[in-house]
């Protein structure tokens, strides 16, 4: 059992550690088998690539402006890659804390000026875009420790408090509070029953 100080250390070290660091982290604890299993897994997973291009375009934004000339273009490539490949499209200029964690691939897209805290889950056909005019223009500020699950819709001006969980094919557009759970409810609506069947010639003559 460990003790009381050792836990605290650990957590400690974890909130020094840096943001690729983490993502690399979180992937790995989260992933079953042995250690050479784990590592093999991590390798090839489309969510650990994403963040490796994520963080490496972050890092080489802030490099001189001579060694740039060389970074960006090499970023712009493999983001590329990685949105044709696998569809996530994450660019470098969203602000994402550590401990990203993307657990699937296809239809993963967060806008430029998005906000994700620390230890966020992001699932496969998400969506954190930008909706609104002037004043009211912008896109999601996600707190830490946030679970999108697959399908869902964030867009907006809006603020998502920590440990929120946000369910499949959920539309979220205005804010969400600490601790919160939302879902899509009623999870449908009938808007017409007028069916598949094609018209008859006398149905559409108005006879």
């Amino acid at each position: 059992m460990n003790s009381p100080s050792s836990v605290l250390s650990a957590k400690r070290s974890r909130r020094t550690e840096s943001p690729l660091r983490a993502d690399l982290r979180r992937r790995y604890e989260m992933t079953s088998g042995s250690t050479l299993q784990r590592l093999f897994t991590c390798a090839r997973a489309p969510g650990v690539h994403a963040v490796l291009v994520l963080r490496f375009g972050q890092w080489s934004r802030n490099r001189p402006k001579a060694l740039r000339i060389l970074l960006d273009p090499l970023y712009v490539i493999l983001d590329f890659f990685v949105q044709a490949l696998w569809g996530i499209e994450i660019p470098r200029t969203a602000q994402i804390g550590p401990g990203l964690y993307i657990g699937h691939y296809g239809g993963i897209t967060v806008s430029s000026i998005a906000v994700i805290g620390r230890d966020c889950n992001l699932s496969q056909g998400i969506t954190i875009g930008v909706s609104g005019s002037g004043s009211k223009r912008g896109a999601p500020t996600i707190g830490d420790n946030v679970y999108i699950a697959p399908g869902a819709r964030l867009f907006g001006k809006i603020d998502i408090g920590n440990n929120v969980k946000v369910g499949a094919n959920a539309v979220i557009h205005k804010d969400l509070p600490d601790n919160a759970i939302a879902v899509l409810d009623p999870g449908f609506k009938i808007i017409s029953y007028a069916g598949n069947r094609q018209a008859s010639e006398e149905e559409s003559a108005g006879v």
